[in-house]
């Protein structure tokens, strides 16, 4: 933005205001269910973590973050018991983040809850409109994304 205030948020401030809220919502229902040991931040491994197990370089690509912040919120969830390393059978040098019972536990928790929401804006603005402006976030984030991408090549 230019100096002086817009009419209509920016794609950036509204992607935030519905981030933030879904996060804030998401994250007070679940410490309401007993899970308030863990912060929003989680989010980049839990929302991405798998029943099977995930490699670390995995769940970096797939939430945007670097490998060290995710190493560093796998240490944090495996001290509160939400996830463990296990050796990968594909590789034994490398290892595998899985859900601990605990975690899968907050999985499930966290999947309704969303479900919730998704249901309540669905209602709200109609299944049919609903489902039209998920697909179309869906393409405003891969074409940011590749774009993101084309700008790291070309650096």
């Amino acid at each position: 933005m230019s100096g002086h205030q817009a009419a209509e948020p920016d794609l950036g401030v509204l992607a935030a205001r519905v981030l933030f809220s879904v996060q804030r919502e998401l994250f007070t229902v679940l410490a309401e269910q007993g899970f308030d040991d863990i912060q929003p931040r989680a989010g980049a491994v839990l929302a991405y973590l798998r029943t099977d197990g995930i490699r670390a370089s995995e769940l970096a690509r797939a939430s945007g973050q670097h490998k060290q912040v995710i190493g560093t919120l796998v240490d944090d969830l495996e001290r509160l018991g939400y996830v463990e390393r296990r050796p990968d059978p594909a590789d034994r040098r490398a290892k595998l983040i899985h859900p601990t019972e605990r975690g899968l536990l907050q999985m499930a928790a966290a999947a309704a809850i969303m479900r919730s929401i998704e249901e309540r804006h669905a209602k709200a603005l109609g299944a049919r409109e609903y489902a039209a402006f998920k697909t179309a976030l869906h393409h405003v984030a891969d074409l940011q994304r590749e774009t993101q991408r084309e700008t790291r090549r070309e650096n």
